[in-house]
């Protein structure tokens, strides 16, 4: 068979997951194998490349997403493994990325300063800024001893500099005597009630994705012990839902009375980052004021 005729078998075997999801899957495979998809069209696929492509498109038949299927997804530029025992890092979370790397140069320019990650998974967070930024030293941490030896996968294959705890969120922080500038994070914070399509239901990890009845649950716990490892001074960042804003500016405030809370939108206009500054430098202290830096 040539490869236009095992796409066009795949399109039809998974044309309820969308124009793309056939055309993706193959051009993957093909690129794990320095084969240009586009300029062999027309000629014969070889039989493992037609067994290894059929699978895959028998797995995401069976609900499986792409990602795990291949074993790797992008983000920030780079290849991450990624299994059921991690979360799929969304384009959302390289947006958190990218607001962390744009407080240090606001607040801390050309410092040498201490990054945690706090519920890593595959540590796309952690690992990206470490790549990103030579002055960070980063530690991420994750409950999951299978979600951290994910993580140290992607860390010796990216030859990032970070350092991984295993523990519930800031417990392994606290007990080590460690202390960070800047805290990141991107919880679990769907409400448990709350309905998800089917694929991330069925096949991505329940521990990274429901935070409670209200969504909140792990930041209540963020907040309440974050003062035991956060300098004078400091950053904490988060993804959230898009209709929590308000209720997480409410719950810090309870915790950092002091701090000013930042509402963040995404490329897509939505509410998706929370972000708090803490100490020393911070204009608006005491005033409990809510910015939203897209307006």
């Amino acid at each position: 068979m040539r490869y236009a005729d095992l796409l066009r078998e795949g399109r039809k075997r998974l044309q309820e997951h969308g124009d793309q999801a056939a055309g993706l899957l193959l051009n993957e495979i093909c690129r794990g194998h320095d084969i240009n998809l586009y300029m062999v069209m027309e000629e014969p696929m070889q039989e493992d490349l037609q067994t290894e492509y059929l699978e895959g498109v028998h797995r995401m038949e069976r609900g499986e997403p792409l990602d795990y299927v291949l074993g790797y997804t992008p983000f920030y530029g780079y290849d991450f493994l990624v299994s059921p025992d991690v979360l799929i890092p969304r384009p959302e979370t390289e947006e958190l990325v990218a607001l962390v790397l744009r407080l240090y140069d606001e607040y801390f320019p050309k410092q040498k300063v201490t990054v945690f990650d706090v519920g890593t998974g595959s540590g796309a967070i952690g690992i990206s800024l470490a790549l990103e930024e030579p002055d960070f030293t980063v530690y991420a941490s994750d409950i999951s001893e299978q979600a951290v030896r994910q993580a140290e996968k992607n860390r010796d294959r990216l030859q990032a500099g970070v350092s991984f705890l295993t523990g519930s969120l800031l417990e392994p922080y606290i007990q080590a005597g460690l202390h960070c500038d800047i805290l990141v994070c991107n919880p679990p914070y769907i409400p448990s009630q709350e309905q998800i399509e089917r694929s991330v239901r069925d096949f991505e990890p329940h521990v990274a994705l429901f935070g409670g009845p209200d969504g909140l649950k792990f930041y209540r716990a963020l907040f309440a012990t974050a003062r035991q490892v956060l300098k004078p001074e400091a950053l904490m960042a988060f993804e959230m839902g898009w209709n929590q804003g308000q209720a997480l500016t409410d719950l810090a405030h309870e915790y950092f009375p002091e701090a000013v809370a930042h509402i963040e939108q995404d490329i897509n206009g939505k509410d998706r980052m929370f972000w708090l500054h803490i100490g020393a430098g911070n204009p608006a202290a005491g005033e409990g004021q809510v910015r939203d830096e897209n307006e």
